[in-house]
């Protein structure tokens, strides 16, 4: 099944992706469709390849990201294989839609995007098993994970790169796992203006969603609709430094269609225009 959070005006609603149709339900969003799959009414239907999808989980309990997942890019990093998942968190606050345009913000000279694939929990989970942890995953959508590189890495802490208001598109859809044999081999990629800056493949995840899960409920109970990230593929030959006003990312998974976002200049001011330096340093 495929459940999307489609926004109209100011009012999210959840729809059932049929093909070119959404068929909205009487859910509030996506999970909340999945959570009730069993006992939801249709009540209209709509196009959707216009619709206006939001993100996938709007107000997610946890937003925990994993660093280092893919193989080949720990490889080509030459750094050592981790034996267990490095996390960080984001906040409902960095989560935008899979249509929204980005503002990028004016302090940061190195803005960089990655494609990730999304794992959203579908039950609440304590100290589950990595069987427990497969059972509850309500399903998969597309992330990006954008990060002001220059903040990431002023510190060892890599946060205050990380969770720039929206600045994550999650969507366009839940996809459940039988759909994707449950996402073992996907192919990846993120694209700026037509060119390629990622590609590869959920085959060459270090930890599989189940077990990054099972791992996380050791430490955190986890609910409905939590969200964990992946991990991103390296980069290929063709990526630019930065990302710049007035580009067009598309970040996409095999099956699971692409999250679409233009992006501006944040309207905001730089606040290093007024404030001394040494504030930032």
């Amino acid at each position: 099944m495929r459940f999307a959070t489609i926004l109209t005006g100011n009012t999210l609603t959840a729809a059932r992706i049929e093909g070119d149709h959404a068929v909205l339900v009487n859910a509030s969003d996506a999970v909340d469709a999945y959570l009730h799959r069993d006992r939801l009414t249709d009540i209209g239907e709509t196009d959707a390849r216009t619709v206006h999808y939001a993100r996938v989980s709007p107000a997610p309990a946890h937003i925990l990201c994993v660093g280092l997942n893919y193989r080949s890019h720990i490889e080509e990093l030459g750094r050592p294989t981790p034996a267990y998942p490095t996390f960080f968190a984001k906040f409902p606050s960095t989560l935008t839609g899979p249509r929204d345009t980005i503002a990028l913000p004016r302090i940061s000279d190195h803005i960089d995007g990655e494609a990730e694939l999304a794992v959203i929990v579908g039950q609440r989970l304590r100290r589950a098993g990595v069987e427990e942890a497969n059972r509850a995953i309500a399903g998969y959508c597309i992330a990006n994970d954008l990060s002001l590189r220059d903040w990431q890495h002023r510190t060892t802490e890599a946060l205050q790169g990380k969770v720039f208001d929206r600045s994550t598109p999650l969507g366009p859809m839940l996809v459940t796992p039988e759909e994707l044999d449950n996402a073992r081999n996907l192919t990846v990629t993120f694209t700026v203006d037509g060119v390629e800056w990622q590609r590869g493949s959920t085959s060459d995840l270090l930890f599989t969603p189940a077990e990054l899960i099972a791992y996380c409920s050791t430490f955190l109970t986890l609910e409905p609709g939590d969200v964990i990230l992946t991990g991103t593929p390296g980069k290929t030959a063709h990526a630019a430094r930065s990302l710049t006003p007035g580009q067009h990312l598309v970040t996409a998974i095999e099956g699971m269609g692409a999250a679409i976002n233009p992006t501006r200049t944040d309207p905001l001011p730089d606040p290093r225009a007024t404030w001394r330096e040494e504030t930032y340093q």
